[in-house]
């Protein structure tokens, strides 16, 4: 695979074991990125005995192939926010976000987070009616944004949509603390520890080494949840893969930019370690359609190449993001008849700082504390309609993918979900599965989920 800048220059590894007991706990969160970790430290924080497990190693994930950004300014999202949910539910979600930026800024230390400004530029007449719809939406909402122009990117823009001070981390040193935090107010992280099977009725999670693990409340952080069928929250998440390059540059960007128009580009600079990294992002697609991905990642450095005048590539990673048909994640009860399981998804590429947002909902609502987000977070708010036209696209293709797949692909190894077809990813070395965006390595065993379960090569 690819390397991630971010996995590459973490702290120095501290290695957490797997689990070897049965063990019983208030709360089991599965998933070690920084949804998990921040749940953990929170609800630790509170007095909760809490378990995290996490298959792999924690932040490997997509925590730890982000572009990193901790902010507020989710690409062009409150206009539409205010349409779909009304002026104080964008507010809310502005704050809750707003919270996670404070929360991140108290508790980084070093390099782990620098502020910078967050920017919209538009390069189209187009792309700048946009950016005055989301200037009218920060003032009725309240967000201190700033329409003009302030670039300094080597790109014609026709204008920029500017909130001040936010930040943007090393998502893994970061990432690596709140762990250690999370450890020092109690909660137990379990690292190589695999979960196989969980008896929600029974309160039981199974690991495959044999292992149980007895809670009283659930929460899964899996980033496309395992046990996701109750709410039917399977059908209603769309998966994206998208694309990161970097390499050094000779002095670091004031800001960190997203393009409003097509196609879309995220860019930023981080230092670490005392050299500057400029970081690309941007050629999306839907999770396991596509077999030739280098292509993306060429696109990418031609583009560090001609437009920023960068040379010698140094990191290529690429990040899969779950998306709800209505911009805002799950976060909260999976449904009313097990209120004790929990789910944390789709952030829709804004990860970072809806994990924190995210997590501080989910504890107050186990510990029995108001918080006004909690409703509009619901996984179970999803209107009929949006929820019907998400279930249709995504149960199409994978209609399609299971019966086209097997005719037009048989060498390739059958997803062990749901019994697609998958499809090797030449760049990243993967097979990835374009029904529900599992992801397994080169020997079959499971990258990410929702499988659980390794492929049949043979």
């Amino acid at each position: 695979m690819k390397h991630s800048l971010w996995l590459q220059t973490a702290y120095k590894r501290n290695a957490y074991p797997p689990l070897d007991k049965d063990v019983t706990c208030d709360v089991c969160i599965v998933g070690g990125g920084l949804s998990g970790l921040a749940n953990a430290y929170f609800l630790a924080k509170e007095g909760k005995d809490v378990i995290l497990l996490e298959k792999d190693e924690i932040l490997c994930g997509a925590t730890g192939h982000s572009t990193g950004k901790l902010t507020v300014q989710h690409d062009v999202v409150y206009a539409d926010l205010i349409k779909q949910f009304g002026r104080e539910n964008a507010k809310l979600y502005y704050e809750a976000n707003r919270q996670a930026v404070l929360f991140g800024e108290s508790i980084a230390e070093g390099d782990e987070l620098r502020n910078a400004d967050s920017i919209l530029f538009s390069q189209s007449k187009y792309g700048t009616e946009k950016l005055q719809d989301e200037m009218k939406a920060y003032e009725e909402i309240g967000i201190p944004g700033e329409l003009g122009r302030n670039s300094e990117l080597p790109l014609k823009t026709e204008a920029t949509l500017t909130i001040k001070r936010e930040a943007q981390l090393h998502p893994v040193r970061f990432g690596q603390h709140l762990a250690k935090l999370a450890v020092q107010a109690g909660a137990r992280i379990y690292e190589k520890t695999d979960v196989r099977l969980m008896d929600l009725k029974k309160r039981v999670v199974y690991t495959s080494s044999e292992h149980e693990i007895q809670f009283s409340n659930l929460l899964l952080c899996t980033h496309y949840p395992i046990e996701a069928l109750r709410g039917l929250q399977i059908l209603k998440l769309s998966v994206n893969r998208s694309y990161i390059v970097s390499c050094y540059a000779n002095m670091p960007l004031q800001g960190q930019y997203i393009s409003v128009d097509n196609p879309k580009r995220s860019v930023r600079t981080v230092y670490i370690d005392g050299k500057t990294h400029f970081l690309l992002a941007g050629e999306s697609h839907v999770a396991g359609t596509e077999k030739a991905t280098q292509i993306h990642y060429e696109t990418l450095s031609f583009e560090l190449r001609n437009t920023y005048q960068l040379e010698a590539l140094k990191y290529g990673w690429s990040a899969q993001d779950p998306s709800t048909p209505d911009l805002i994640p799950y976060a909260g009860i999976i449904s009313s008849s097990m209120p004790y399981v929990y789910i944390n998804t789709g952030f829709r590429k804004w990860g970072l700082s809806n994990a924190i947002a995210s997590a501080r909902i989910i504890t107050d609502q186990i510990v029995g504390r108001e918080n006004k987000a909690i409703s509009l977070y619901a996984p179970d708010r999803t209107g009929f309609g949006s929820f019907l036209l998400q279930a249709l696209r995504n149960t199409g293709l994978v209609v399609k993918e299971f019966t086209g797949g097997h005719i037009t692909r048989t060498d390739s190894p059958i997803c062990t979900h749901m019994g697609c077809r998958t499809r090797w990813n030449e760049a990243d070395q993967t097979w990835d599965c374009p029904c529900h965006g599992s992801r397994f390595r080169t020997d079959g065993s499971v990258l990410e989920g929702p499988a659980t379960k390794p492929l049949d090569l043979n």
